[in-house]
C-alpha cells in the first residue's frame, strides 16, 4: 500500500477529512520535488528548459533529473506508480498547463470545465464527469491561466475579468474570474479534435442516415442557404463543418467566426477570417458584422458564419438574398419555430425596421433550417429539416421535410423537399437516383 493510501485511510478511520489530508501530502510532495529539481539542474537550466516548451526531450530530460531527486531525497515510502504519478505532476506543472495537462492531452475529452480550485469536470462522449484532478489554490489557476494568454497578448485581471481566446492548437478557451465569479476562477476549454468533417463520418457515428445525408449533401451543392440551429453543445459547428465539405472545389468560400473551428481539406479554395476582441486600451476590435460586410467585397461564392448572435444577423440575410446562395451560418435554438423569431430579433439589432419586413427577408433568404440535438446519453444527432418559404400573409412558413422520433432513434422523410424537383427538372440531378 502506498503512501497516499494510507494517508487516506488513517483520515477516515479518525474521522477526519482523508481527501484534504491526501492533497495536502501532494502538495507537499510536489513542492519538495520540485525545490529537489531546482537544486540539482539549477534554476538557469530549469528556466532554459521552460522555454524551450513542452517537447518530449524536455520533458524526458526533467523526468530524468526527477527520478535522480526521488532516489537521493528521502522519498523511499512511496510506491512505484506514485513516483511516476508524482514526476509526471512535477513536469506538467514545469512545463505544462499543471493539472489540466492530463485532460488537454486525453483524445477523448472534448471539454475541460474548472469551477473553482477544488471542483474540475471534463467531457467524454457528450457526458460530464468529475475529474480526480484538481487545483491547490486559485492561485494556481490564475499562473495557468498567464500561461495559456501570455503567447497571446492577452490577460485576466481585475480590469479585465473575462477572456475568451483561441489556443495556436485551435482549443477554445473561455475564463471568468472576481469579482463576476463568485466562487474562484473559472475556466472552459473546448477541444476541437477535427476528426469529424465529413457527413460520411456523421453516418459512421449513427448521426444521421446515409439517405439523409445524401439529402444534405444535394441540398449544399444545390445551393440552398442553410442554417444549422441546436443548443450549446448540440453539435452544431461540427455538422457546420461537414456541410462546408460538400461545397465544390471550384467555388471560393469565405468563412467567418468568433474563434477559428472550421477545418477544410487541402486545395479547397478557402479565405478564413476571425474576429479580434478590443485590446487591453480599448482599441482595435473587429467584429463579425464587420468581417461580414467585408466579405462581400472578396469576391465570395459562398459565406459560412460560425455562428450569428447578433446584428451581424440583418448582414448574413442581405447577402444571403444578394447573389450569395449556398451561404452557411449556425445560431442557438432549440426548434425550427424558436429559430425564426430567434433571426428576426437579431437583424433588428442590426437594423431597425419593423419586424415583418424582417420576416420576409428571413422568408426569401433561407431556404432551410436543420436542427441539431444533444441526446440525454450524450450523443448527437441531426434530428430534423424544415424548407423556410414565404407565407400568404408575406411573413415565415415552415414545412418538416425530415422528422426524428427520439424514443425509436429513426428518421423519417415527411416529403419531398421542393429544390430536389426543380433539380431534377433542371437537369441538375438524375431522376433515378433521386427516387432510389
Amino acid at each position: 500500500m502506498g503512501v497516499l493510501e494510507r494517508v487516506r485511510e488513517l483520515g477516515i478511520a479518525q474521522g477526519g477529512d482523508g481527501h484534504e489530508d491526501v492533497r495536502q501530502r501532494r502538495r507537499e510532495l510536489r513542492d519538495r520535488l520540485k525545490r529537489g529539481l531546482v537544486e540539482r539542474l539549477g534554476l538557469s537550466e530549469v528556466a532554459a528548459l521552460v522555454g524551450d516548451g513542452a517537447s518530449e526531450l524536455v520533458r524526458e530530460e526533467l523526468a530524468v533529473a526527477c527520478r535522480a531527486v526521488l532516489n537521493e531525497d528521502g522519498f523511499s515510502e512511496l510506491d512505484a506508480d506514485e513516483r511516476d504519478g508524482l514526476v509526471r505532476q512535477v513536469i506538467d506543472e514545469v512545463v505544462g498547463l499543471g493539472p489540466l495537462q492530463p485532460l488537454l492531452d486525453d483524445p477523448t475529452i472534448s471539454e475541460v470545465m474548472v469551477n473553482g480550485c477544488a471542483s474540475v469536470y471534463y467531457e467524454r462522449d457528450g457526458r460530464i464527469l468529475p475529474a480526480r484532478t484538481t487545483f491547490d489554490s486559485p492561485e494556481q489557476v490564475m499562473l495557468v491561466m498567464d500561461r495559456i494568454l501570455a503567447p497571446l497578448g492577452r490577460r485576466l485581471d481585475d480590469a479585465s475579468p473575462i477572456v475568451n481566446a483561441r489556443l495556436s492548437n485551435g482549443y477554445r478557451v473561455n475564463a471568468v474570474i472576481a469579482p463576476v465569479a463568485m466562487d474562484g476562477p473559472a475556466v472552459t476549454i473546448r477541444k476541437f479534435s477535427g476528426q469529424i468533417r465529413t457527413l460520411e463520418s456523421l453516418v459512421g457515428l449513427g448521426s444521421l442516415p446515409t439517405w439523409f445525408s445524401r439529402l444534405l449533401s444535394w441540398a449544399v451543392r444545390l445551393r440552398q442557404d442553410i442554417a444549422v440551429a441546436g443548443g450549446t453543445g448540440s453539435g452544431k459547428t461540427t455538422l457546420l463543418n461537414a456541410l462546408s465539405a460538400e461545397i465544390p472545389q471550384d467555388e471560393r468560400i469565405v468563412t467567418i467566426e468568433d474563434s477559428a473551428e472550421l477545418h477544410f481539406e487541402e486545395g479547397l479554395h478557402v479565405v478564413r477570417l476571425e474576429a479580434r476582441d478590443a485590446s487591453i486600451e480599448g482599441t482595435g476590435a473587429v467584429t463579425i458584422r464587420m468581417l461580414v460586410t467585408n466579405a462581400l467585397r472578396m469576391r465570395p461564392d459562398r459565406i459560412v458564419v460560425g455562428e450569428v448572435r447578433g446584428e451581424e444577423c440583418i448582414d448574413m440575410l442581405q447577402a444571403m438574398n444578394t447573389g450569395h446562395d449556398g451561404s452557411l451560418t449556425t445560431l442557438h435554438a432549440g426548434t425550427p419555430v424558436e429559430a425564426v423569431p430567434r433571426l428576426v430579433l437579431m437583424a433588428r439589432f442590426g437594423m431597425d425596421l419593423p419586424a415583418s419586413l424582417i420576416e420576409e427577408q428571413v422568408a426569401t433568404a433561407l431556404d432551410l433550417i436543420v436542427m441539431s440535438r444533444r441526446m440525454p446519453d450524450g450523443t448527437r444527432v441531426v434530428s430534423s429539416m424544415s424548407e423556410v418559404c414565404c407565407s400568404a400573409e408575406g411573413g415565415v412558413e415552415l414545412g418538416e421535410v425530415v422528422s426524428f422520433d427520439a424514443g425509436a432513434r429513426e428518421w423519417r422523410l415527411v416529403r419531398e423537399p421542393a429544390f430536389l424537383g426543380r433539380s431534377v427538372r433542371d437537369g441538375l440531378l438524375d431522376e433515378g437516383e433521386v427516387e432510389a
